[in-house]
């Protein structure tokens, strides 16, 4: 096992809303450009890890610590440096509708960063011509796109900063199997390309597997399984054998 510090550390997260315990003591860490996926059903606190992790969302308890910096604890301006590191393909790609596609994927260097639009410009193409988004829709508006390739344009968004940590929030929910497959094989080649760290959250186990270098599974405010893709089928944990295998009987009770 590497003895370099983790990329991103998660310790003993807690946090409770609505009055339930959605964490209740989340232990992950991540190596150095490392790919690890988190999947769990619905409601069972995958989003609110990450936003726990992004500092969108303040634990009760627990820590999350950026190459071992305690990120609470830093002073505001310290915090937003770590921040920065950090990019994030959203759940639907959480364009803005108002903006061209180009304004979108370059919207942090230009409302963050103060970068010029030209320049600004030509490294929103590069960053598409990278997600393989041709450049002639960067004029374009998010509506006029397909579902995927809105995706592509989030995915270039997230990378255009060359973060060290890349989060994805159910990176190929509402695609179609095909685009989905497309949207996997670039979130690998994007991890790698950059040599950064990434941190998912899906319930689609065949992208869990394509871009995972390893899976842990969230259930009752816990990491419950944490292994390789290739172990997951043979894990010995019921929970994760009834999500994996998608079957209604056994120890987790759907919502309905």
């Amino acid at each position: 096992m590497s003895t370099d510090t983790p990329k991103l550390q998660l310790i003993g997260l807690k946090k409770r809303l609505n009055n339930r315990q959605v964490l209740d003591g989340v232990d992950l860490d991540v190596a150095p450009g490392q790919s690890v996926v988190i999947i769990g059903g619905s409601g069972v606190g995958k989003s609110v890890t990450l936003k726990c992790a992004l500092g969108l969302m303040k634990p009760d308890a627990g820590e999350v610590r950026v190459d071992g910096v305690h990120v609470e604890r830093l002073k505001p301006r310290a915090r937003a440096e770590q921040m920065r590191k950090f990019g994030m393909l959203f759940q639907g790609a959480a364009l803005f509708d108002s903006l061209t596609i180009w304004e979108n994927i370059a919207f942090r260097l230009l409302y963050a960063d103060h970068t010029p639009r030209a320049e600004a410009k030509a490294r929103a193409i590069e960053a598409m011509r990278k997600v393989r988004l041709a450049p002639e829709f960067a004029d374009l508006r998010p509506v006029e796109l397909s579902g995927g390739m809105q995706k592509r344009a989030g995915l270039a968004r997230a990378i255009i900063a060359k973060p060290d940590i890349l989060f994805f929030d159910e990176p190929t929910t509402g695609l179609d199997p095909i685009t989905a497959d497309a949207i996997n094989d670039l979130i690998v080649d994007m991890v790698k390309d950059l040599g950064c760290s990434a941190v998912s959250i899906t319930h689609d186990m065949a992208s869990a597997r394509k871009i995972a270098d390893e899976i842990a599974m969230l259930y009752g405010g816990k990491i419950i399984w944490r292994g390789r893709p290739s172990e997951i089928d043979a894990s010995g944990n019921a929970f994760v054998d009834q999500f994996v295998s998608g079957r209604a009987e056994g120890p987790i009770q759907a919502i309905v």
